[in-house]
């Protein structure tokens, strides 16, 4: 069966997204993006702008945190997505790496990766088998310690866990909240190598990244938020090239802006 045309692949479409915590505290405020079938879309923004929060309301896991849609739509191709619960955005193809590295401690490597796909209900074994083997081919370091502890992982190795947990429930649209935070900047490196690898293989990104240097280097398009709004938007390189995103997010000052 042939592929079908790029306009027919599900993309995840967020339409005037309004989200309140508790009764009155407003966290976004008619925030709109498109993350296209096969693309990468980068969210930057400081602490408190809504970053995560758009990704709880894509995930379903907003409910978990007291949060609710109050306005606006979140589609993924034909799939409604908000008033949805977590189970129902994995089986429509989207799954969210929540920030911190959030493994099970207890359980060994290959128990966490099994877990991973149980939200998926019955699967056959070589499906299972198949999405375990991608993720060694991206992280060797797993394969060789798969019945170690997960608390007895390193940091870096935690997040390689955390993503590979993710990738046995075979998304199509992948959410990462902060992949690289507080991370060597050797293991930074390695994470953005396997984002882009990923992505190569056809699962599209949502990322939230607070190294702005590699976000904008991984994504087609950005959005800024500040104070759960829109601030700017458009392709990343463009992005990346404003006085503005050099001056916040990428740490030039101005003068150097002009000797560029």
């Amino acid at each position: 069966m042939p592929a079908a045309p790029p306009e027919d692949r599900p993309a995840l479409h967020v339409e005037k997204g309004d989200v309140t915590y508790g009764r009155a505290l407003s966290a976004l405020r008619s925030v709109s993006l498109t993350v296209p079938h096969g693309g990468v879309v980068t969210l930057l923004g400081a602490n408190g702008a809504g970053k995560t929060t758009l990704l709880r309301a894509v995930s379903g896991t907003l409910r978990l945190h007291r949060g609710a849609i109050t306005g606006g739509r979140i589609r993924y191709g034909d799939t409604v997505l908000d008033g949805k619960d977590p189970v129902a955005a994995v089986r429509a193809g989207v799954v969210q790496v929540p920030e911190g590295r959030r493994v099970f401690a207890g359980l060994s490597v290959d128990e966490n990766l099994r877990s991973g796909g149980l939200g998926l209900g019955r699967r056959g074994r070589a499906q299972v088998q198949e999405a375990r083997a991608r993720v060694f081919a991206l992280f060797p370091r797993l394969a060789e310690r798969t019945h170690q502890a997960a608390g007895l992982l390193s940091g870096g190795e935690q997040q390689m866990l955390a993503i590979g947990r993710a990738l046995m429930a075979a998304p199509r649209l992948l959410l990462l909240d902060e992949p690289s935070l507080g991370l060597a900047p050797q293991m930074v490196h390695r994470i953005a190598e396997v984002i882009r690898e990923i992505n190569a293989q056809g699962t599209a990104v949502l990322l939230v990244e607070q190294n702005a240097g590699m976000a904008l280097s991984l994504a087609d398009h950005a959005h800024v938020l500040e104070v759960g709004e829109t601030r700017l938007s458009g392709p990343a390189g463009e992005l990346a090239r404003t006085d503005a995103v050099r001056r916040l997010y990428l740490g030039e000052a101005a003068e150097d802006q002009g000797a560029a």
